[in-house]
């Protein structure tokens, strides 16, 4: 029985089926977890949905701010942006089926020494806190949908407070798993940098090498990154090597932490 990690698929079907072929996945015996962003801006948003709907039983997921992207135009919030390609899914016969069961995954996923998030973890966080916070999201996102989409949306606030409360508590915990990137010198996000390590700016850091992080004592596996591209140090791996835009689809073997990769067959031109 082999586990696998894959970074976000985006619609990229054609290169996920044959990853999926190259690791002789058997649905029978072997289990994917995936790092969110099934949807949007690749080719095939919604055969991609479905196929892993289809599998949920072995194949499990989380929300990545795309997904939430979907989620919210379904209960018109949010504007469907130029290089969108959920429509096709927003048309889709089966549109209900397919958005109850997508508002139904979490944004957090545990197993022994393994935490799948979408994005990262907020430096301050245990990943014990991070899992409560993240059910705190999930039972309002699923109770009270529209509500929760209807101010969603937004960067504010930067920092944690154990003070903060209502809609901009859910905002910043919800950012934090599936929108953080990098953060500034003094502990505020910033959702502008979207580049590689090496030209991050001056006073800014990635989340995962904060001074006194407090969620090392698990690997914490995530994608949303894909400039990022495969990252193994630092008590995390980073999946998301920009098969969307040109790069490859990687799954890495939680058993024997072994990587295996697939070139992308698309090359497209917009931001992520």
């Amino acid at each position: 029985m082999a586990q696998y990690v894959i970074g976000d698929l985006q619609g990229c079907l054609t290169e996920f089926k044959k990853l999926l072929d190259k690791l002789n996945f058997n649905p029978g015996t072997d289990t994917l977890w995936l790092t969110g962003d099934l949807v949007n801006r690749g080719p095939q948003s919604l055969a991609t949905l479905r196929l892993v709907k289809q599998h949920d039983g072995c194949m499990q997921t989380i929300l990545g701010n795309h997904d939430l992207h979907l989620l919210a135009l379904h209960y018109s919030y949010g504007k469907l942006k130029r290089a969108d390609t959920i429509s096709d899914i927003l048309n889709a016969p089966d549109r209900k089926q397919l958005i109850d069961w997508l508002l139904r995954q979490p944004l957090y996923r545990q197993q022994d020494n393994y935490v799948m998030v979408h994005a990262g973890i907020w430096p301050e966080w245990t990943c014990d806190q991070a899992q409560l916070l993240a059910q705190e999201v999930e039972t309002v996102l699923q109770n009270t949908p529209e509500q929760f989409f209807s101010q969603m949306y937004g960067n504010k606030p930067v920092r944690w407070n154990n003070n903060l409360s209502g809609d901009e508590r859910l905002r910043f915990i919800t950012n934090s798993f599936t929108r953080m990137r990098a953060l500034t010198d003094d502990g505020a996000m910033d959702f502008d940098y979207k580049g590689t390590l090496i030209n991050i700016p001056a006073h800014h850091i990635p989340w995962f090498k904060a001074p006194h992080r407090q969620n090392i004592d698990k690997t914490i596996l995530f994608g949303h990154w894909s400039a990022l591209g495969f990252y193994q140090a630092d008590h995390v791996v980073c999946v998301d090597t920009g098969a969307l835009w040109g790069g490859s689809l990687t799954a890495f073997n939680l058993n024997d932490r072994s990587v295996v990769q697939i070139p992308s067959e698309i090359k497209l031109n917009i931001e992520n």
